[in-house]
């Protein structure tokens, strides 16, 4: 390759399937890290507390909680399918048959880290490809 060509998006040659796990993976972690920013602190109803305050320089040591109403049958029941989501798909890509084709070692690694952002897995996220690394 001359230095005026582009260089490949997909040096490592991904399958489609094993991109559309990561994608799929993508979506079920930012599904469940949603679900997540609108349950209660607890998952069984608990009482809240008082902050407790050193009782000389009177610094907040462990902030105050309002009680917890515990997540509803529904909640839990969403927050239980999307873990199962996120680990099954987690699984289906880590012992997916391409990364028997690569030696084990730093390339290995380089190749699953290029999956979770390859141009095809962002883009299928509607999310931009890193720009381009200086030569």
């Amino acid at each position: 390759m001359s230095e005026n060509d582009t260089p490949p998006t997909d040096p490592y040659g991904f399958p489609d399937d094993l991109k559309q796990l990561q994608v799929q993976l993508h979506q079920a972690r930012a599904e469940h890290q949603e679900l997540c920013r609108t349950l209660p602190w607890s998952v069984e109803p608990m009482p809240g507390w008082e902050a407790s305050v050193h009782p000389i320089t009177k610094a907040i040591l462990a902030p105050a909680r309002e009680p917890s109403p515990g997540y509803t049958p529904e909640q839990l029941a969403e927050d239980t399918r999307l873990r199962a989501l996120v680990q099954d798909l987690s699984v289906d890509v880590v012992t997916h048959a391409f990364w028997g084709t690569l030696e084990r070692g730093p390339e290995l690694i380089k190749a699953r880290t290029a999956l979770q952002s390859h141009p095809a897995v962002l883009d299928a996220l509607g999310q931009p490809a890193p720009a381009a690394e200086a030569a």
